[in-house]
């Protein structure tokens, strides 16, 4: 199979969707691993790695799109790039359709089969692509609050851990997951009080458990959410419903419960967001206010941090990758279940319930698809 690893365009975008032992493996297996030119170049990796690997370095991407069975990419494709998508070719990536009618509809058109990393699903309901950049997401939103509180980045002036006499600052954390978890733990490790709201008994069981002692866990509902904002430096948006548009736990009427010069960081933003008031951003704009609440909605935050990010990312999805180069994507989808799952449309066709209730478009089984059955 001839697999195509394009540049990444999206905005301070530096993360690579395959390594060169990645390229190594694929070589090793008879396949062929067509890469632009400096693809890797941000997260640290030389098109001379590249192909002293095996891979064929080339400096058109559209060359890449025409040539490739299988596309590699980290973000979902821009409006430059539909053009170049085509019938028949897989596209693995993170996808998050259901934030994004436009690109829903250009992939339909296009005919690809869409597999979306956020969406690939273990029997155990974890999410192996997602969890890696969810840890640094995770991670990150607590250092990137801690940074905008500060007054000359337009926050209220609070340090997130106490000093003596002055209490910490207060964090709450919307969903209990992988990001909410990581949120919730460093925020703690800075010193602030923090709130995560969570829905699953289970799941709250569990975060009582390993959360420090400056964490409090409590039932996701509106009234406690709307208490906790009252009194808010800084609010993280962690919720999940793999392929789904996110719901919305923040109103624009709520946010005039908060303290001006408070922070939000939607790390759910590529799904919707749960803030009504977030939109995507940009590592090189990230913020703007609205009713004197600091808004974050960078929807690439990894990137910031790409060689990490692109090692721990591609250790996840190299697997799957293997196993569509050697077997063919639709032998691999029907004999991988959690591969399945990832599959957001084929050959024109909506596959996923979340992508087609978030649109209201028609819902195709994956295993009637695949079976070719209307």
């Amino acid at each position: 199979m001839i697999v195509g690893v394009p540049k990444e365009i999206k905005d301070s975008e530096y993360r690579v969707a395959i390594v060169p032992a990645g390229v190594s493996a694929l070589v090793d297996k008879g396949h062929k691993v067509v890469i632009e030119q400096g693809a890797g170049i941000g997260s640290g990796i030389s098109d001379d790695e590249y192909a002293r690997a095996g891979a064929e370095i080339v400096s058109d991407p559209s060359e890449i799109w025409a040539k490739a069975e299988l596309i590699l990419k980290i973000k979902e494709p821009l409006p430059s790039e539909y053009g170049f998508m085509r019938y028949g070719q897989t596209l693995f990536t993170y996808l998050h359709l259901a934030s994004d009618r436009s690109l829903t509809e250009a992939v339909m058109e296009a005919g690809v089969v869409g597999i979306g990393y956020e969406t690939v699903q273990l029997p155990d309901g974890s999410l192996p692509c997602l969890s890696p950049m969810s840890e640094v997401a995770g991670a990150m939103s607590a250092h990137v609050g801690a940074y905008y509180l500060s007054s000359v980045h337009g926050g209220r002036g609070v340090l997130m851990g106490a000093i003596p006499g002055v209490e910490p600052a207060r964090v709450v954390v919307l969903g209990g997951g992988t990001v909410g978890t990581d949120a919730a733990m460093k925020a703690a490790g800075l010193g602030a009080q923090v709130t995560v709201f969570e829905v699953s008994a289970s799941r709250m069981r569990y975060l009582s458990h390993v959360l420090p002692k400056n964490c409090t866990v409590l039932y996701s509902n509106r009234l406690y959410i709307e208490e906790a904002l009252a009194g808010a430096d800084l609010v993280i948006g962690a919720v999940l419903i793999p392929g789904a548009k996110t719901p919305k736990l923040v109103t624009r009427d709520m946010l005039k419960l908060m303290k001006k010069g408070a922070v939000i960081i939607d790390v759910a933003v590529d799904q919707g967001g749960c803030i009504e008031t977030i939109r995507p951003t940009t590592h090189s704009d990230p913020i703007y206010f609205v009713d004197g609440i600091l808004h974050y909605g960078v929807s690439n935050m990894p990137s910031a941090f790409p060689r990490t990010s692109t090692f721990a990312l591609t250790n996840a999805t190299l697997p799957y990758v293997l196993e569509i180069a050697d077997l063919g994507v639709k032998t691999a989808l029907c004999k991988d279940q959690s591969l399945k799952a990832g599959l957001n449309t084929y050959l024109g066709k909506v596959t996923h319930r979340g992508v087609a209730d978030a649109f209201g478009l028609e819902y195709h089984d994956p295993d009637h698809v695949l079976r070719g059955v209307a």
